[in-house]
């Protein structure tokens, strides 16, 4: 059996490393008789499993994602997320039906990688892995807050939200994948969340489903001495709080503000409470907070996650919407208590009072006092270290992500 990954990226954003990780866990899980590789629009590493244009047709490949990202601009929307039209015309869903692939699966195949009508026109047994909302959405991404039910009642000119203005580009997505999408994908979705968004959705709603969380390199991502890690990245003694997003405070849904402002209360209550945030480097400008902020920039490899994971003693994650966000996961299996609010895909990751704290959503009051209840006793903080990384070797192991897989290949197979 041979399978062959879709993915936009091998290693850029949270998705992409998401794929990476369940093609990593197959080739290492992998019987004589199958094999797995990738194919991707920007190759990042240098794995021979993994396969993307290079040189002019590299260019090309980043031109095209510039290019279909620009129909965006006909739509103001209040919704301030990523949106991708995928209406460039497409031929990789050519060579992917002649290939030697007994099983395509896709991830995260926006940047104009197939559009709406390749992937109808696929003809190959499909897998799906869904990292965030836009196959059962309009463009966007996410939807934009939990009051945005449009995907569940189908996009039409009378559910248009206020402030939704110039082209509709949403309902023209969501009308060209009811149009072209006939025959119904094996779709994975990483947390019950996500499944139950597309079980409530008028366009997959009826759609095989199954659940099967992302895998972590766990022989990595686990407890490294908190002296030698604090060591490494110059930070000093004392309660240290971590926070991590790709574009760090930028991304209104990782929740930056709301931890703001819980940091401004924690100042007052936590002597000696350090922030780290990664993900972007230190500001021009940045909010006085009453304690100091560390900035380490971005961080590429899985070691230096690991090890800054390891310097703290909490790490925060307060997206307002989120699938099964990886910084929460690594945490836990580096034995970090986790906080978070109780939304979206965060308690498939954290255990409330057992592996962390699930705050009331999106309470900046309750969060800080979840922060310092995990703060406020080291042999609690002990034991919730513990259980997290407990955890995080039940579930998330690519060992058993791979056999899941492997199980539902087998299914998709014996089909019809």
């Amino acid at each position: 059996m041979k399978v062959c990954h879709l993915s936009y990226s091998d290693g850029h954003g949270g998705a992409a490393r998401a794929a990476l990780r369940i093609h990593a866990a197959l080739l290492d899980a992998a019987a004589p008789d199958w094999t797995s590789s990738m194919r991707v629009s920007r190759r990042m590493g240098d794995q021979p499993s993994i396969h993307g244009p290079q040189g002019q047709k590299a260019g090309l490949s980043l031109a095209r994602a510039a290019l279909g990202g620009r129909l965006a601009v006909l739509q103001r929307s209040p919704n301030r997320i990523l949106h991708s039209p995928s209406w460039l015309p497409c031929r990789l869903d050519r060579e992917l039906n002649a290939s030697d692939a007994d099983l395509l699966q896709l991830h995260w195949v926006q940047g104009e990688m197939l559009s709406i009508e390749a992937i109808g026109r696929l003809r190959k047994p499909l897998v799906w892995t869904l990292h965030d909302g836009w196959a059962f959405s309009g463009s966007e991404h996410y939807p934009n807050g939990p009051e945005d039910h449009r995907y569940q009642q189908g996009y039409q000119r009378r559910n248009r939200p206020l402030g939704h203005t110039g082209l509709d580009l949403d309902r023209w997505c969501w009308q060209r994948k009811r149009r072209h999408w006939r025959r119904p994908i094996q779709l994975v979705c990483p947390s019950h969340w996500l499944a139950g968004c597309v079980q409530r959705s008028e366009l997959l709603g009826d759609w095989p489903l199954r659940v099967i969380p992302n895998p972590l390199p766990t022989a990595i991502y686990r407890p490294w001495p908190q002296a030698l890690a604090r060591q490494l990245f110059g930070l000093g003694e004392g309660p240290l709080l971590l926070f991590g997003a790709l574009g760090g405070s930028r991304d209104a849904r990782k929740g930056w503000d709301l931890l703001e402002a819980a940091l401004v209360q924690l100042a007052h209550t936590v002597p000696g409470l350090q922030a780290v945030v990664f993900g972007q480097s230190e500001p021009a400008e940045h909010q006085r907070l009453g304690l100091p902020i560390h900035y380490v920039g971005a961080l590429h490899d899985d070691q230096s996650l690991a090890l800054l994971y390891s310097a703290a003693d909490v790490m925060v994650v307060p997206s307002r919407m989120d699938n099964l966000p990886q910084t929460a996961t690594e945490a836990q299996s580096c034995g970090v208590p986790v906080v978070a609010f109780n939304t979206s895909g965060l308690p498939d990751v954290v255990e409330h009072q057992r592996t962390g704290y699930l705050a009331a959503p999106y309470d900046p009051a309750d969060l800080a006092h979840g922060i310092g209840w995990v703060l406020e006793s080291n042999e609690r903080r002990q034991l919730l270290a513990v259980a997290a990384r407990q955890r995080a070797l039940s579930l998330w192991t690519p060992k058993r992500i791979a056999g899941a897989y492997a199980n539902l290949y087998r299914e998709v197979l014996a089909r019809p």
